[in-house]
This record gives C-alpha cells, structure tokens and sequence, in this order.
C-alpha cells in the first residue's frame, strides 16, 4: 500500500504567500478600523477568498462579488493566515520594538502608513518566530507583498528593515 503524496513543496509555499497576503490585508483592516482578529479572519475566509468554482479561488470585495483579478488566486494556507494574524495581534509591542531600532534617522513606526507597518509587523513575526525558514526567504515573501502594494520605495524600506531584524534576532 502506498501512502500520499505529500503536498510538493511549491504548492505549500503558494498556499503560505497567499496566507502572507491576506494577512497584511487583514491586519490593515484591523489596523483601520479596529476589528477583532476573529472576525476579520471569518469575514476573508468566507466572503473575500473562496472557491469561485472547483478549479480556481477568487479574491471577493466586501459583498461578496469577485474582484477584477489578472488570474485565479491559490487559496491561502489557512492555519498559517490564523497564525500569523493572531501571532502579530497579540506581539505587536514586542515586534515594535525589534523594528524600530531598524528604523533610519527620524522615521518612527508611528511615521510609517499603517500598511508598511503592518507588513513589517508580520515580516518580524516570522523572523522571531519561524527560524525553519531561512531569514532570505522571509523576507523576499514581504518584499514580493510590499511589491504587490506600492511601486515606490516602499518595497525598498520593507526590504532595508527586516534585513536589519533578521541581523539582529537570528545572529546564529
């Protein structure tokens, strides 16, 4: 008797950077309008991404409708989405207080758009908190999702930050 397949390690690592996605995404909303982490953890697994059909997932808006996508969005891992969501909500103190001394000059997390900070936040989560997963990994996942949100030099602050968190916490 055969056993299954594991998943191959591709489709694993599309399902976390969607997870990483949505994520930032949630925490932005959290971060707006003050939300409950479970709530808006309900409200994107089952209105925003869900099974268009058996063969793709779509990113919907708030009612529910499929918004303009490119292609077909792979369905985020939802245990990693849960736990980096809840992980950066209840560390967000002590994950300041690893970027901020990465911070250059006069720039303060308070200083920073909500969403750069959020991406940090969760960027410095899984630096303190996933060491499986090499520091390079990690943060060209949040590079790739600063990326998909601005196209100045944001992504560049993203990348500069947790550089200097990952130096700092993974000195091994």
């Amino acid at each position: 008797m055969t056993s299954p397949k594991p998943d191959k390690p591709e489709e694993t690592g599309r399902e976390r950077s969607a997870a990483r996605l949505a994520a930032v995404q949630a925490l932005y909303e959290m971060d707006m309008v003050g939300a409950k982490a479970n709530s808006v953890l309900e409200e994107f697994l089952l209105n925003r991404w869900r099974k268009a059909d058996s063969s793709e997932t779509s990113l919907r808006d708030s009612d529910g409708n499929p918004e303009n996508a490119a292609e077909p969005l792979v369905e985020p891992d939802k245990e990693w989405l849960s736990e980096l969501v809840h992980g950066v909500t209840k560390r967000h103190l002590e994950l300041d207080s690893l970027i901020e001394p990465a911070l250059k000059g006069d720039l303060t997390l308070e200083r920073l758009e909500s969403l750069i900070r959020v991406i940090l936040r969760a960027g410095a989560y899984e630096l303190s908190t996933k060491r499986n997963i090499p520091a390079a990994v990690v943060i060209n996942e949040y590079l790739d999702v600063a990326h998909a949100f601005f196209e100045g030099n944001e992504p560049n602050l993203v990348n500069g930050v947790l550089d200097k968190v990952a130096h700092e916490i993974r000195k091994d």
